[in-house]
């Protein structure tokens, strides 16, 4: 198997699918949110949530950098500070906005890609800042990439609830 061929498909898969999502999407949806159950994002936290799914997450595994400040203990953090509720998240602006921080995102994907050698891709282990288990770097990369799709599918939904015209191929494209 050949990590980066098939990180770099899926990277340009996933991130082409997303953008063509996000073309269904109204600046006026931005605060749109399910109207049952709880603690959902809106459109607009759930779109600027995806335009930092992956590629800074790809940063973090490959060089160490996870944007953490200096002294924030992560292995003594609450579940709710690790993970806080919906409210709490920041929203979008603009669907512009969005585009423009998802292609920034991608590149940032693709660029620490181009960094990672075949050899440490298949075998150099690292942590997560949620989840001390080591886990093959490939292997890693490939569940951000399996992030961001993951909220590719939501938006895909709230599209859906919203009324718009999606069908198979907006989820996984052409």
């Amino acid at each position: 198997m050949n990590w980066t061929e098939l990180l770099r498909t899926e990277i340009e898969t996933t991130y082409m699918v997303t953008n063509g999502l996000l073309d269904m999407v109204d600046n006026d949806d931005l605060d749109w949110k399910p109207s049952t159950g709880n603690n959902w994002m809106t459109t607009g936290q759930l779109l600027k949530h995806i335009t930092t799914a992956c590629g800074s997450c790809f940063k973090g595994f490959v060089t160490g950098d996870w944007g953490i400040p200096e002294g924030v203990d992560l292995v003594n953090v609450s579940p709710e500070e690790m993970l806080p509720p919906a409210e709490r998240f920041p929203t979008i602006e603009s669907v512009a906005e969005t585009k423009r921080l998802l292609e920034e995102d991608k590149l940032v994907a693709l660029d620490m890609l181009s960094k990672c050698s075949e050899d440490d891709l298949a075998h150099k282990a690292v942590t997560a800042p949620w989840n001390p288990t080591e886990i093959i770097l490939g292997h890693r990369l490939l569940q951000m990439i399996d992030h961001l799709r993951q909220h590719k599918g939501q938006l895909f939904y709230y599209l859906k609830l919203q009324g718009k015209p999606v069908d198979t191929e907006s989820l996984w494209g052409k």
